[in-house]
């Protein structure tokens, strides 16, 4: 699966360089018509992150998001600052078929576990933002990766994987927004020890050749983001490198 992304601050669609708000560039006023290009295009999954809902959760975009499930075809995962239990409900009610659920996974994982027991390994996309430490170990960052974690990615992924984690996102946060290329290797590696996992790589595509990368390593999706924004391939030519896409995964 390749999936689009829409990042969203008061309807705006916008991109953060490294999740830096101060870094913001804004693409669109209103999502419409980029929401219509990646549906028309072939797109099946749309990834949402509402950063308006990530900065302070009472300003969630909700009547938005429901809009936006109800003007599409495409199925949506919406992520940014879940914390609740009705984080998660009232995002299911507007429409929204999976829940990306950050940083409560590092800081809170036994809420998490519940979460996933409660609404199924389907229903969930746990999103894992790593800083490599000193030593190339990736460590967990929470909080808009302000502050890292001591946990490493592995284990968080061991905490939940007997929950019933299926879907992984996983970001570089040190590729994310700046077109540098994926981290081949961490998603290399996270396939290999977790073969059973779901992975959404994210974060430094900036080429057709990096899908072809990520695609040789058993990479199941890719988030893209920039580099369809500024227009560096389409989302049909991403499409057309990256074959059985069609269905949901």
């Amino acid at each position: 699966m390749l999936i689009p992304a829409l990042d969203l601050i008061n309807g705006n669609v916008v991109r953060l360089q490294q999740g830096d708000f101060k870094r913001q560039t804004t693409y669109a006023s209103s999502p419409w018509d980029i929401l219509s290009a990646y549906e028309n295009s072939g797109a099946a999954w749309l990834h949402v992150v509402d950063l308006d809902g990530a900065r302070n959760p009472q300003q969630r975009q909700f009547k938005l998001l429901q809009q936006l499930t109800q003007a599409t075809q495409m199925q949506l995962q919406v992520g940014g600052g879940i914390r609740t239990t009705a984080d998660i409900e009232r995002l299911f009610s507007a429409g929204v078929q999976r829940v990306v659920v950050g940083s409560v996974a590092v800081t809170q994982p036994q809420l998490v576990q519940h979460w996933l027991q409660q609404y199924g390994g389907d229903a969930l996309v746990i999103a894992i933002d790593v800083q490599l430490d000193s030593q190339g170990i990736p460590r967990a960052a929470t909080h808009g990766w302000h502050h890292t974690s001591a946990r490493t990615l592995n284990e968080v992924v061991e905490l939940l994987l007997p929950a019933g984690l299926r879907h992984m996102l996983c970001t570089d946060i040190q590729r994310d927004g700046m077109l540098t290329g994926p981290n081949v290797g961490l998603y290399q590696s996270l396939k290999q020890q977790y073969p059973q996992l779901q992975l959404q790589a994210s974060g430094g595509v900036s080429q057709l050749s990096d899908l072809a990368a990520l695609r040789a390593i058993q990479c199941d999706s890719v988030i893209l983001g920039k580099a369809l924004l500024n227009g560096t391939f389409t989302l049909k030519e991403a499409l057309a490198c990256w074959p059985n896409v069609s269905s949901p995964a």
